[in-house]
């Protein structure tokens, strides 16, 4: 949900609606989202969560003759990658064209908002989510 750099920041789930900044925390190495008017406090995505951007995203690349990068894309789906490898970054966007840029590498400042939280599991069984009154005669 957080990136584990993320760890010795206050944080809180993300919800629809949210008005976001990208940020980089005190106490931290790393760069990630807050809500406008918390600056000091992470706001955690969960995989699936989709993000929508003012503008065109930017973000830096590492080792390029051209390390800034605008993106020209503004939808993006949040994704954790490299989970099986603990001491990395695992926060990222992925963008239709299925780019993925980590949340890291994204230049401070920029709004986004919440859209759309990931669908919750649906029971196996239809009738086990269901209660209805019927009436037998």
């Amino acid at each position: 949900m957080c990136d584990y750099s993320l760890d010795l920041v206050a944080s809180r789930p993300a919800k629809v609606g949210d008005e976001l900044v990208t940020t980089k925390f005190k106490n931290s190495i790393t760069r990630g989202f807050a809500a406008i008017g918390e600056p000091n406090v992470a706001v955690c995505l969960l995989p699936g969560t989709e993000v929508a951007f003012e503008k065109e995203v930017k973000y830096e690349r590492t080792f390029s003759l051209f390390p800034n990068m605008k993106l020209g894309k503004k939808v993006a789906q949040f994704r954790q990658i490299n989970m099986g490898k603990p001491s990395v970054h695992h926060d990222a966007l992925e963008f239709p064209d299925g780019e993925t840029v980590l949340l890291t590498r994204l230049y401070e400042g920029q709004h986004a908002t919440m859209l759309q939280l990931p669908a919750s599991p649906r029971p196996v069984n239809a009738a086990d989510g269901q209660t209805r009154d019927s009436l037998v005669k």
